[in-house]
Formats: C-alpha cells, sequence, structure tokens
C-alpha cells in the first residue's frame, strides 16, 4: 500500500458536537484518511458513524476505526488502529480480511513496529513528537525513528502535537502521512487548514 497526505483524526471526546460539517470541510480539503476516535464514557454512536461513512465515501477517503476492529467490522470502515492494548493484530487482520487497513501504534519504537507488520499491519504510527491534548501522556518520540521506519516497506505515521508550524519538519524527516487532530477541528476555518496542511505534501515532493 503506498500512500502519502492528511490523515484527520475525529477526535469525538473532545468536540461540543458532531462537528460533520468541520468533517466535510477537512475531506474537501485534502484529507485522504479519517479516523473516528471516541473515548466517551457513553461509546461509539452509530448513527454518527454511518454519516462519517458517507461522508468519507463521498470524497474518496477512507474511515479508520481506532482502538475496536469489531466497530469497524459493523460499520464496514475501511480498516481500524490498534493501540498497545488493543488487542491481537492478527485476530483483527483475519477478521476483517486482506483488504483492509489496520494500523499499530508504535510510540517511539522501530521493532514493535517490525512486530506489528509482522502479525499483519497495513501502517505503523509513531509519536507524539509533540505537546498533544490527544495524546498528553504519550512519552515524546525522536523524529530520527521515521527515517528509520521508511525502510520497513508500510505509510509511516505520525502523530502527536502536529500542526502547520511543524508538519513540514515532520515530513521533511520521513512522514507518509501526517495524524492531525486539534489543529483541523479546532481551527476558525477547517477546510483551509486541511488544505495548507495538505500543500505541505505536494511542496514535499
Amino acid at each position: 500500500m503506498s500512500v502519502r497526505g492528511l490523515y484527520a483524526i475525529y477526535d469525538r471526546t473532545t468536540l461540543a458536537d458532531d462537528a460533520l460539517e468541520a468533517v466535510a470541510a477537512v475531506l474537501a480539503g485534502g484529507a485522504c484518511w479519517l479516523q473516528y476516535r471516541d473515548k466517551r464514557a457513553t461509546g461509539p454512536d452509530a448513527a454518527l458513524l454511518g454519516e462519517l461513512r458517507a461522508l468519507t465515501r463521498a470524497y474518496d477517503a477512507r474511515l479508520i476505526v481506532n482502538d475496536d476492529w469489531r466497530l469497524a467490522q459493523a460499520v464496514a470502515a475501511d480498516g481500524v488502529h490498534l493501540g498497545q492494548s488493543d488487542g491481537s493484530l492478527a485476530r483483527a487482520r483475519a477478521a476483517l480480511g486482506e483488504q483492509a487497513i489496520i494500523g499499530i501504534s508504535c510510540s517511539g519504537s522501530v521493532e514493535r513496529a517490525r512486530a506489528g507488520i509482522a502479525e499483519g499491519a497495513s501502517y505503523v504510527s509513531f509519536g507524539r513528537f509533540f505537546d498533544s491534548a490527544t495524546k498528553p501522556d504519550a512519552p515524546l518520540a525522536d523524529p530520527a525513528v521515521l527515517a528509520q521506519a521508511r525502510t520497513l516497506g508500510v505509510p509511516v505515521v505520525a502523530i502527536g502535537g502536529i500542526d502547520r508550524d511543524n508538519a513540514a519538519d515532520i515530513i521533511a524527516a520521513g512522514a507518509d502521512l501526517i495524524a492531525v487532530s486539534g489543529a483541523l477541528f479546532h481551527a476558525a476555518d477547517s477546510g483551509a487548514a486541511a488544505r495548507a496542511l495538505a500543500a505541505l505534501f505536494q511542496r514535499a515532493g
């Protein structure tokens, strides 16, 4: 799988409402993947996921569900992102099939990434790289890990406090995708923020 660009993290936990207009603006602005992340005690919102599924299809983007491969399967998402305590990656791959996108959180460890790929990961994610409201307690990762991971043969995702001011450096360090939440969905103009971030990949070549 070859992909480069903006990976929007729709963190429902941090939003006052469903923000579907912002989602549409971000997708229109160039986000190629959208992740649904929901840490609320009430659990996932099936109707909302249906809306997100429809929006990603309309904009030819991919919908990734955070943490829960069963939920991803139930809503016909394109894939799932698994953290270090979200169960067996191999089991998720067996359930979702070979075409599913399955990502794994690797913090700052290339060895963890390599093990995840052996179990069937489609992409590997590293970070956080900066202060992050989404992952405030995650350990900091060294940007040098991105270049190291490029030898693994799958897309490399960078996450954690990425915004317009620092994204170019992270892309230059080796990220194929930048995972961005607050700098998109808490921006005054989500569409403009997405366009600015997506354009960085065109400049990077």
